[in-house]
C-alpha cells in the first residue's frame, strides 16, 4: 500500500470512540486564555492603587515578560482532551469466545402450579423468577423444558436468551394436552439437552414436587454419574392452597374437600442433593444465580466459536501522551506557574 493510499484509508476511517470529550475543548480553551489574560494584566491591583503608582509595585518578572505557560498548558489539555477521546482509524480483529456455563431451565406445569398461596400464582412467580435468572445467564447458553404428564422442549439451548424469554409468558398447567406431575421425563429430556456440551452443565428445576419421586431421584443420580448438576428452586408453601380445576372451581379429593396443593419442600430437598445440587425456596432465588455465575465463569473453560471472528476499533489515543508528557514537562519551568 503506497503513503498516498495509507493517508486516504486514515482520512476516509478516522473518528473518535468517545467524541463527547471533545466538549471539554472549550472550557478548558476559555479558562487557559482567562488565565493569560488574568496573569498579563494588573493581578487585580488596578481597581486599587493609583494608575501612577501601579508600575513601581510590579514585580521585575511581570515587567521583563518572558516565555509564557498559558500555550503550553492549552496544548496539554489539547492532547489530554483528544487521547480520551480515542481516536482511531484501524480496526482489530479476535476470534469470538463463548463462556462455557450451560443451563436447562425446567418448568413444573402440573396442575398444583395454578395454586395461589403465592400471588397471583406459582406457576406466574416461577416464570418472574426464571425471567431474573436469564438476566444473570450473561455468555451462558440457557434451554427450556417444561414438565407434566409428559416433558417438552420449549428451546433447546442457544446463546439467544431473548428468545428464552419471549416464550415464558404463555407457560401454564392449561396448555399441555394431559394433566400430570412427573419430573423424570423432563430430568431425561434435560439431560439430553446438555449430554455433549463441554463445560459446566446444570438444570435448575422450578417445581413444588412430583408424583414419581422414586424415578426424579434415580434420572437425578444418573445425570449426576454424568457430570450434569440438578438444582432445585422450591415454588410455593407448606401450607399451600387449594388446586384449582378446568372448570374454574376448585379439585377435590375423594371426600369431596377442596383438594391441596402443598409444597414438598423435603421431596425437592433429597432429589437436588441426589443430583449434586442444592435446592432454594423461591425467596433464595438470589444466592443460586451468583453460584451459577461462579460456577460458568472459569475463562480456561471458554469454547472458540468456530469461524466467528469479532471486530473493534483500535484506540490510539495512547500515541499522543509522549507529547502530552513533554509539553507537561515544560510547564514544570521554574516561575511560570
Amino acid at each position: 500500500m503506497t503513503l498516498a493510499q495509507t493517508l486516504q484509508d486514515i482520512a476516509h476511517n478516522f473518528h473518535f470512540l468517545r467524541p463527547l470529550w471533545l466538549l471539554a475543548l472549550l472550557p478548558l480553551w476559555a479558562l487557559a486564555f482567562w488565565l493569560r489574560q488574568r496573569r498579563s494584566g494588573d493581578s487585580g491591583w488596578a481597581p486599587v492603587i493609583d494608575a501612577s503608582l501601579l508600575p513601581a509595585l510590579r514585580l521585575d518578572s511581570a515587567q521583563s515578560g518572558g516565555s509564557s505557560p498559558w500555550l503550553a498548558l492549552a496544548l496539554c489539555w489539547t492532547l489530554a482532551v483528544l487521547a480520551l477521546a480515542g481516536p482511531s482509524w484501524q480496526q482489530d480483529s479476535a476470534p469470538a469466545v463463548r463462556g462455557s456455563a450451560a443451563w436447562v431451565v425446567v418448568l413444573d406445569l402440573s396442575p398444583s402450579m395454578a395454586a395461589s398461596d403465592l400471588s397471583p400464582d406459582r406457576v406466574t412467580r416461577a416464570r418472574y423468577a426464571i425471567d431474573d435468572l436469564l438476566s444473570a445467564a450473561h455468555d451462558a447458553r440457557v434451554g427450556l423444558v417444561v414438565a407434566g404428564a409428559e416433558a417438552f422442549t420449549v428451546t433447546p439451548l442457544t446463546d439467544d436468551v431473548e428468545t428464552v424469554r419471549s416464550l415464558l409468558p404463555p407457560l401454564a398447567p392449561d396448555i399441555l394436552p394431559t394433566s400430570g406431575n412427573n419430573l423424570a421425563p423432563a430430568l431425561q429430556q434435560a439431560g439430553t439437552l446438555l449430554h455433549d456440551v463441554p463445560g459446566t452443565r446444570r438444570i435448575i428445576v422450578f417445581s413444588d414436587g412430583s408424583d414419581d419421586p422414586a424415578s426424579s431421584q434415580k434420572a437425578a443420580s444418573a445425570l449426576r454419574s454424568d457430570g450434569i448438576s440438578v438444582d432445585i428452586v422450591a415454588v410455593g408453601t407448606r401450607s399451600g392452597a387449594p388446586m384449582p380445576s378446568s372448570n374454574g372451581s376448585f379439585a377435590k379429593d375423594a371426600s369431596g374437600r377442596p383438594q391441596l396443593a402443598q409444597l414438598d419442600l423435603d421431596e425437592l430437598r433429597s432429589l437436588a442433593q441426589t443430583g449434586g445440587g442444592r435446592a432454594v425456596e423461591l425467596s433464595q432465588l438470589s444466592g443460586l444465580v451468583a453460584q451459577l455465575q461462579d460456577d460458568g465463569g472459569d475463562p480456561t473453560q471458554a469454547a472458540r466459536k468456530q469461524d466467528v471472528q469479532l471486530t473493534h476499533w483500535r484506540d490510539a489515543g495512547a500515541w499522543l501522551l509522549p507529547a502530552l508528557l513533554m509539553f507537561a514537562a515544560l510547564l514544570a519551568r521554574r516561575g511560570w506557574l
